[in-house]
C-alpha cells in the first residue's frame, strides 16, 4: 500500500491532533496495523506523518474505514485504555446492508466464538463454550432504493462483531463476503465504517468527538442524507 491512495496523502485523513493524540480517517482496504502482507500500514503512515513513535489505542479492520486514533505519550494511551476498559468511550458506526432488520432499534446480543484457521468469528444465539458474549445497538436512520443505512453503538469490543452480528441476524454487511453478503465490492471494501469517537480528554478532561467523513462512492453518497 503506497503513501498515496485515490490521489491522497496521509496528510489529507488526518481528523484531530494535539500534544497527547492524533487521528485518521483510515481508508477501506489499508490495513491498521501490520499483519501478514507487506502493505504499509496506516500506523506505519502516522509515524512517518507525525514523525515520532505512536501508540495503536484500538483496531480497525483492513476492509472498513473510519476513525483511527493513536497515542502520542505513554501516559496519553494508559488513560485511553482505561476508558476502553470501563467502557465509558463511545464509538459510532455506519453500515450500508440490503437486508433491512426486522425492527427499527435494537440491541442484539450474541456469544461470538473465533475460529482462527479462516480468521473469522462465529455468532451464537445462546453461550457457547470458548465463546465471549457480544453487545450493540443499532438504528436505522435511512434507506436508499437498494440500500438501508444503520447507526451502529458497540457495547463490547469483540472481533469482527459487528460483521458477526449483523449476519447472524440476516443483514449481511455490503461487500462483506466473509459474512454473508453475496458479492464483494470491487476494491475489496466493505460498507462498514467508524463514524464517531467520543472520549474524554485526559488533560483537558472535556470531552472530545471525532468525526470521520464518508468515503466517496455511490452507495455512501446515497445514503449521506441521513446523516446528521
Amino acid at each position: 500500500m503506497q503513501e498515496q491512495q485515490k490521489g491522497q496523502k496521509i496528510g489529507d485523513w488526518v481528523l484531530y491532533k494535539n500534544n497527547q493524540f492524533i487521528a485518521f480517517n483510515k481508508p477501506a482496504g489499508l490495513p491498521s496495523q501490520n499483519d501478514q502482507t507487506e502493505d504499509k500500514s496506516l500506523a506505519q503512515l502516522a509515524e512517518i506523518y507525525a514523525k515520532q513513535s505512536l501508540y495503536v489505542t484500538h483496531r480497525l479492520d483492513r476492509p472498513a474505514s473510519g476513525v483511527m486514533l493513536f497515542g502520542k505519550t505513554n501516559k496519553a494511551v494508559a488513560a485511553i485504555n482505561e476508558q476502553f476498559q470501563n467502557r465509558s468511550i463511545q464509538k459510532t458506526y455506519l453500515a450500508a446492508v440490503k437486508n433491512k432488520p426486522q425492527k427499527e432499534e435494537d440491541t442484539i446480543v450474541h456469544y461470538i466464538k473465533k475460529d482462527a484457521r479462516k480468521n473469522k468469528v462465529n455468532a451464537y444465539d445462546k453461550p457457547q463454550k470458548d465463546a465471549k458474549k457480544a453487545s450493540l445497538t443499532y438504528r436505522v436512520i435511512g434507506s436508499s432504493t437498494t440500500y438501508h443505512l444503520l447507526e451502529i453503538s458497540l457495547h463490547t469490543g469483540r472481533h469482527h462483531q459487528i460483521r458477526a452480528q449483523l449476519q447472524a441476524i440476516g443483514c449481511p454487511i455490503k461487500g462483506d463476503v466473509k459474512y454473508g453478503f453475496r458479492r464483494g465490492n470491487r476494491d475489496r471494501s466493505i460498507h462498514l465504517h467508524a463514524w464517531k469517537l467520543d472520549f474524554r480528554h485526559p488533560i483537558s478532561k472535556k470531552n472530545e468527538t471525532i468525526v470521520a467523513p464518508l468515503p466517496d462512492d455511490p452507495v455512501w453518497n446515497a445514503l449521506a442524507e441521513y446523516i446528521q
